[in-house]
């Protein structure tokens, strides 16, 4: 055997095919070839891969919009928890697949769309030439994460699906049956005979046992349940309780205002006109224009060059160092050919404002302000050394606290929401202290935590309040409240259901409302429309006013306490011109209805026409989250399964 291995290795079959692998190995990488294809993608659609990087600035850009909505912050944690990460992974594949069924179907914006959509976009030009910049444009785009190609395909895909949708758009009117049936439906108006019940018609049920208030306690625990309160002693280390008593020492003042000054004071500037030109002869040609007063744009324009405006800009502005000390050494109106570190200019002062210095006096409180905070800064990070000292020594957060001459306070009880057993918020705490303080046992003490803003803060848990139902005692009046209305509701039902079925039998509304004392009232043309300014009826009796037939009887609820035994006495459909009116004007609506599901559609059978897979676990992997449990092959090795 070993023989003919040897005899086969050294055969042209065998150079052949190790010539393979070294290539395989070189072009796809060993794990690759002995792994079986992991890819390192987060979505593939075809010739599309989406990668790492790319997920994580479009999840990025999605929580960043989610954030701005809810008004707080989105960890990406919670954001997965609350399927985020899932929802922007499908998203992104839709929109590839759709991109990559576009490009394979023909669907080709040329570089010229291209070319104008770019020109569209300042933040990509110079704003002193004012002409598109490559290095600009490619700046940008690495601040956002992208490259030009990247963003020029982005581009691509907006423009192919945009003048598909148009097209697709503009031929697309969807039949007048169908914004007819829906005229109907809208219009068809609706007449309702009813009467009420008054809960006097029906016997009150007796007080509730203390066992049936327990029973109904029980079942409703998850509501009753008090949370988990703690009792806690806080020590806060904060500027606010050093800063007032602070003295400013002068000379720091001083320092700091000559370190400063020049910041704020407010430095000469000036508007003027700059026209580059080739040589001396032609600065002064173009010197003498601009005295008669022709205008520096068309000057500039018959040169082929561009006039540079620099307006209420002070001298560091201006590009070329001799051009700006020309300009600023110019009365206004004066006109002056320079020779200048960049070429031969030819200027023209329109306008300047004097600077103004600023002295010690004027911005004494502001400094004063800054000295301060920053000495409570150090007068806090010493407080926190020092009880740190303290605690690492042996010390409890009392004695550590009376160390670093720090008061401590009690707070609580309070909930791991912030909130007191009356519901009301507990002040003194923030959402990182009540993490911290829920995160230790009874008795645990925390280390010196930030808070945020220069604060620290370290916690001792005193007491755990356990979760429980509130003695039976403390709320029995309202569970009482509540078993008294429950079963008023129950007899007022059987009540109506035993006049519902009288009427439905033959008798008229007028005859069954006299039994009870009550009167029939009649509501005329409701419909769809006009439901919402209906005061007569409530919502329940509406919504089951139009799901019944015409004869049809039904309960509901009345706009007051109690119910109501309704019938439908007749359906009328819409006829004549507001028909017409109607269908013609809802056509539109329909068919931007319509073309949204074909969109819908097409998304969705592009994505099965491309293949596209994706692959969770290198999402949450690109989101810094444990990947999802994988699933073994037949062979016993973990593999991620695309989707």
């Amino acid at each position: 055997m070993l023989a003919a291995i040897r005899t086969f290795a050294k055969s042209w079959v065998a150079a052949l095919l190790i010539g393979l692998l070294v290539i395989s190995f070189a072009l796809f990488g060993i794990n690759d070839v002995f792994k079986g294809g992991v890819s390192n993608s987060v979505v593939t659609a075809g010739s599309r891969k989406v990668s790492v990087t790319d997920f994580k600035r479009e999840f990025d850009n999605f929580r960043k919009g989610a954030e701005q909505q809810v008004g707080q912050p989105i960890t990406n944690e919670i954001a997965a928890a609350n399927g985020l990460d899932t929802r922007v992974l499908n998203d992104v594949a839709n929109r590839e697949a759709f991109g990559e069924m576009l490009w394979k179907i023909g669907v080709r914006p040329s570089d010229v769309l291209i070319t104008r959509e770019l020109q569209k976009i300042p933040a990509f030009f110079d704003q002193v030439s004012g002409r598109f910049d490559k290095n600009l444009y490619a700046q940008r785009l690495n601040e956002n994460g992208l490259t030009p190609p990247a963003f020029e395909m982005i581009m691509r895909d907006q423009i192919a699906e945009a003048h598909l949708a148009s097209a697709f758009a503009n031929g697309l009117r969807v039949p007048r049956a169908y914004t007819a049936l829906g005229a109907i439906y809208g219009l068809e108006s609706r007449d309702v005979g009813y009467f009420t019940i008054d809960p006097r018609t029906v016997a009150p049920p007796p007080l509730p046992t203390d066992a049936q208030l327990t029973t109904l306690m029980k079942e409703n625990a998850a509501a009753l349940t008090r949370p988990e309160f703690r009792v806690l002693t806080v020590v806060r280390f904060s500027p606010a309780m050093v800063s007032a008593n602070l003295a400013i020492d002068p000379a720091e003042l001083q320092k700091r205002f000559e370190f400063r000054k020049d910041t704020l004071s407010r430095p000469e500037t000036r508007s003027l006109i700059q026209i580059p030109v080739k040589d001396a002869a032609a600065a002064q040609a173009v010197a003498a224009r601009l005295a008669k007063g022709e205008a520096p744009a068309a000057i500039a324009k018959s040169l082929g060059v561009d006039a540079i405006t620099y307006a209420d800009k002070p001298r560091a502005a201006i590009a070329d160092p001799k051009v700006g000390q020309a300009a600023f050494s110019l009365p206004v109106g004066q006109i002056t050919p320079v020779k200048g570190d960049l070429g031969f200019a030819v200027i023209a002062v329109s306008k300047i404002t004097p600077g103004q210095a600023v002295t010690l006096e004027q911005i004494r409180p502001q400094l004063e302000a800054e000295l301060r905070k920053d000495a409570a800064a150090e007068k806090v990070y010493e407080m926190t050394q020092a009880y740190d000292d303290a605690h690492g020594g042996g010390a409890n957060l009392i004695e550590s606290a009376k160390k670093a001459n720090v008061p401590v306070l009690t707070l609580g009880p309070v909930s791991e929401q912030g909130g007191s057993p009356l519901g009301q918020p507990v002040a003194g705490v923030n959402e990182k202290l009540l993490k911290t303080a829920f995160s230790l046992p009874q008795g645990g003490e925390s280390e010196v935590e930030e808070a945020g803003q220069g604060e620290y803060y370290a916690i001792r848990v005193d007491k755990i309040i356990p979760k429980a139902l509130p003695p039976l005692a403390e709320v029995k009046p309202q569970l009482t409240r509540v078993w008294m209305m429950r079963e008023m509701v129950k007899r007022l039902q059987a009540k109506a259901d035993e006049l519902a079925a009288r009427v439905r039998k033959g008798e008229s509304l007028e005859t069954v409302a006299a039994a009870v004392g009550g009167r029939v009232g009649h509501v005329a043309g409701v419909d769809r429309q006009n439901a919402g300014q209906n005061q007569v009826l409530s919502r329940d009796a509406l919504i089951k006013a139009f799901d019944a037939k015409s004869g049809e009887v039904f309960t509901a609820e009345a706009t007051t306490f109690g119910l109501i035994v309704g019938k439908l006495e007749a359906v009328r459909a819409p006829t004549g011109p507001t028909l017409a009116r109607i269908t013609e004007e809802s056509r539109p609506q329909m068919t931007e209805g319509t073309f949204r599901e074909i969109q819908e559609d097409a998304r969705k059978a592009a994505r099965s026409l491309v293949k596209v897979k994706t692959y969770p676990n290198n999402a949450r992997i690109a989101l810094g989250l444990e990947p999802l449990e994988t699933k073994k092959d037949a062979k016993g090795a973990k593999t991620e399964t695309a989707k």
